[in-house]
């Protein structure tokens, strides 16, 4: 990824779960410490499914990170010659992540942030839409359907191997045990 050489920037990698976007995350993190580039990782510390601090994609990839419990805790720990900011699983924190992201880029610096656009519901997903809405660069990765293997785009919750009920609570934080990628057609949440 190459942007503007003046100034600062976001790129948002958005899609499903299995779509590869902590993989992604982790890919742009290698290539900027191998240009040499200052990077911190962050992420939510509600994320602990494979590490309690580390970046770790569903393959095993995984980046040196910081567990924050808030948006606000990334200004206060990233430093002045950092140059990549890098930030995964941005649907699980507060909206003022819009608002820490921003700064960080008019600081001058590269910010890439990871995370769902949708909810298990099919319906937009914390502050990533918004930084959607504000990034310079977005790609939009998709899975393959769990189910008929079409392109996936949503991300299907499942709780004892039925669909999860309209509902149920939005953050539940899990693997294959509770989720799988699905396309449009095979997407399904009963509104009972």
């Amino acid at each position: 990824m190459y942007g503007p050489k003046d100034h600062g920037w976001v790129e948002v990698i958005t899609g499903p779960m299995y779509s590869g976007k902590s993989e992604e995350l982790i890919r742009r993190i290698k290539r900027a410490k191998i240009a040499k580039q200052k990077v911190q990782a962050f992420k939510p510390a509600i994320d602990n499914r494979y590490d309690s601090t580390d970046v770790v994609s569903h393959g095993g990839d995984r980046a040196l990170a910081i567990a924050v419990n808030n948006s606000g805790e990334i200004l206060k720990l990233v430093e002045k010659d950092t140059e990549v900011v890098a930030i995964d699983e941005a649907n699980f924190f507060d909206m003022d992540l819009v608002n820490v992201v921003r700064h960080l880029a008019d600081d001058n610096k590269r910010v890439i942030c990871a995370g769902l656009d949708l909810d298990f519901r099919g319906e937009p997903f914390g502050p990533t839409p918004n930084l959607m809405a504000i990034a310079e660069f977005v790609d939009k990765l998709k899975a393959i359907c769990m189910v008929c293997g079409n392109p996936a785009t949503r991300t299907q919750r499942l709780i004892n191997k039925q669909p999860a009920k309209y509902t149920d609570d939005i953050i539940l934080v899990g693997a294959m045990e509770s989720y799988e990628s699905r396309c449009r057609k095979c997407h399904d949440v009963p509104k009972i």
